[in-house]
């Protein structure tokens, strides 16, 4: 690993979380003690590693200041687009715009994701930065997968051996991320992450494998999940 080498961490936070049904974006629902991003901050920032986080949140957000990272010198925030993709690239901007280094590496990072381990954050650094290609944490499936028709009865079943499902970080050089999706923005390319973009453009991805508890918070039920994982982490660190 390069000691010249600066890592960013980019945060979408602009969603509102229709899904949980909740009176407020779901980021900002509690999770113990914290809220679902602040717990995710947290974790970020108690990395080694991290230079900064750059934060996108929606112009109308008016909860992050009562976050307990809202006065951090270490985030910065600007302002999300329409899509996920449009909210990354303005970050993208921002740090290219800041921070003289086009070949800095950007991580990113769901807030909903407060599970995410040190141990995978470095694995996913050593890998991308020793093969100096793009790379995602990711899961193999090992459920058995079944491709459906339109009128929701079984198409065929897939080759579970060769399906992964995507985490996050996602991690990619600052100048080639940012060209990537700007190509996505205007040839108007459907992408529902950042690797769905390189993977249009013919770039490399390295698939390397983290850890199962790195969950998403979607629904209700996932929070009690995702407490159950934290509260595991912290007495495995305690052992």
């Amino acid at each position: 690993m390069s000691n010249s080498d600066r890592y960013w961490f980019i945060v979408p936070a602009a969603g509102i979380g229709s899904r949980m049904n909740a009176d407020l974006p779901k980021q900002y629902l509690k999770l113990g003690n914290q809220s679902i991003l602040d717990t995710t901050i947290r974790k970020l920032l108690e990395f080694p590693l991290t230079k900064g986080i750059v934060l996108v949140l929606s112009p109308e957000d008016s909860y992050w200041q009562q976050s307990d990272f809202y006065q951090s010198p270490d985030i910065v925030i600007v302002s999300g687009g329409k899509d996920r993709f449009n909210s990354v690239f303005n970050a993208l901007e921002y740090l290219l715009k800041n921070t003289h280094n086009k070949q800095d590496w950007v991580l990113v990072h769901d807030a909903a994701r407060p599970c995410i381990r040190h141990s995978d954050l470095n694995k996913i650094i050593d890998e991308c930065q020793q093969h100096q290609t793009g790379g995602i944490l990711a899961s193999p499936v090992h459920d058995t997968i079944k491709q459906a028709t339109n009128r929701q009865t079984i198409d065929k079943t897939l080759d579970r051996q060769i399906i992964w499902k995507a985490l996050t970080p996602q991690m990619f050089k600052l100048e080639k991320l940012h060209q990537t999706l700007k190509k996505a923005i205007d040839n108007h390319w459907h992408v529902t992450d950042e690797a769905s973009a390189i993977e249009l453009d013919q770039g490399e991805i390295k698939l390397i494998e983290g850890h199962d508890d790195n969950i998403k918070i979607t629904r209700p039920q996932d929070l009690s999940l995702a407490h159950f994982y934290l509260q595991q982490q912290e007495l495995a660190c305690s052992e």
